[in-house]
């Protein structure tokens, strides 16, 4: 396994030149874009690790599948999915097209930022804090990491330059999706993505997914298998974007990517994988990132078609 993710890590820095780091945050723009690792955790809790993998940075939306999951354990389902669709969207992650043109203004789904921020809205907590201090305990819990914290720097820097986002939202709130105050909610939105991992956070992450909702560590049920397939199920529709569709033909996994870089995928039955290369195609996917995947699922044959 080891010489496997070696070659995959040096396949994926082949391409990494093709990319670049995420601009439109300034903070995420001063990284260092010639970064590039991986982990790989199976469900019976072996690992390992080549590259850059103890590289920290921020999760961005692959805190979407957390939130998803904290939204349906705190409302429901069906409360949930009245709000948010379940529908692949084809346009790009941050736009506001399909809110303008679809009858009731309910985003496609809860992995692009509209959906991700109608769903940050239902989740419950007597403040903004409180909120934010439940979600962080999740992300400690279902990682296997306590001391995983956020980024003050970046958490700033995407709310003092999230006028898309902001608009995405006061739109959703005019619609009568978006419950509570919208800055607040933005708020959240800004600080749960703005926590820090590795790749090993991350790759835990996508091991419990990838056993059902069981850790790998302790054996011990962390979410419902339910609840697990439903994330797991966007995450292979929509986890990657508008690239959602190219990335199930070329790799085959359920993943969720993020703009600072990581990527998480999950594969059922055996191992979560984290990625992270900053350097970013065109969709906002880390390029070295999918190119390693790639090339380790074909190895491995581990697409789940």
């Amino acid at each position: 396994m080891q010489e496997i993710i070696d070659r995959a890590i040096k396949h994926g820095w082949g391409y990494i030149g093709y990319g670049k780091p995420a601009a439109y945050i300034p903070e995420l723009s001063k990284v260092n874009p010639n970064q590039l690792g991986i982990s790989v955790i199976q469900i019976n809790g072996e690992n390992w690790n080549s590259g850059d993998y103890e590289a920290k940075f921020t999760i961005q939306s692959i805190s979407k599948t957390v939130a998803l999951i904290m939204a349906v354990v705190d409302r429901g389902a069906d409360y949930v999915f009245a709000k948010v669709g379940m529908e692949p969207t084809g346009d790009a992650f941050n736009s506001i097209i399909k809110l303008e043109t679809i009858k009731t203004a309910k985003p496609l789904n809860p992995m692009i930022n509209a959906g991700a921020i109608a769903i940050d809205s239902m989740i419950q907590g007597e403040s903004i804090d409180k909120k934010f201090e439940r979600v962080l305990d999740m992300f400690r819990r279902l990682c296997h990491n306590h001391s995983i914290g956020n980024s003050e720097q970046v958490y700033n820097s995407e709310k003092a330059t999230g006028f898309r986002n902001r608009a995405l939202a006061h739109f959703m709130k005019d619609s009568g999706i978006i419950e509570g105050e919208v800055e607040e909610v933005l708020d959240l939105y800004f600080k749960q993505c703005s926590v820090e991992v590795t790749c090993k956070d991350i790759a835990m992450l996508g091991a419990v997914l990838a056993g059902d909702g069981v850790s790998p560590v302790t054996g011990e049920r962390l979410l419902p298998r339910s609840l697990t397939r439903l994330v797991k199920t966007f995450m292979v529709t929509c986890g990657m974007y508008d690239a959602s569709g190219e990335f199930a033909i070329r790799v085959g996994l359920p993943a969720k990517s993020g703009v600072g870089g990581g990527i998480m995928a999950s594969v059922p039955g055996k191992m979560g994988i984290g990625v992270y290369g900053p350097a970013l195609d065109e969709k906002g996917n880390s390029i070295g990132g999918i190119k390693t995947l790639e090339y380790l699922s074909n190895e491995m044959d581990l697409s789940i078609f």
